[in-house]
């Protein structure tokens, strides 16, 4: 197979770690001076509803790629 057999889980490890990882930073860090009509502050259920499903892809993922 191309690129080796395991892509798809390498795939959906990596984004669905970005995502969680990147929602968590958007919370504990927003920007200091947005600028004009960006969000103060990201959206905290949107937020939470993206690491959850963030968390859940890269820990199947993972899973996956642990059990063979």
């Amino acid at each position: 197979m191309f690129l080796g057999e395991d892509l798809l889980a390498y795939l959906v490890l990596a984004l669905g770690a970005a995502m969680a990882v990147g929602s968590v930073v958007a919370l504990v860090r927003p920007p200091e001076s947005p600028k004009e009509g960006e969000l103060a502050r990201a959206p905290l259920s949107r937020s939470v509803v993206m690491i959850a499903v963030g968390t859940i892809a890269a820990l199947w993922a993972l899973a996956s790629l642990l059990s063979g």
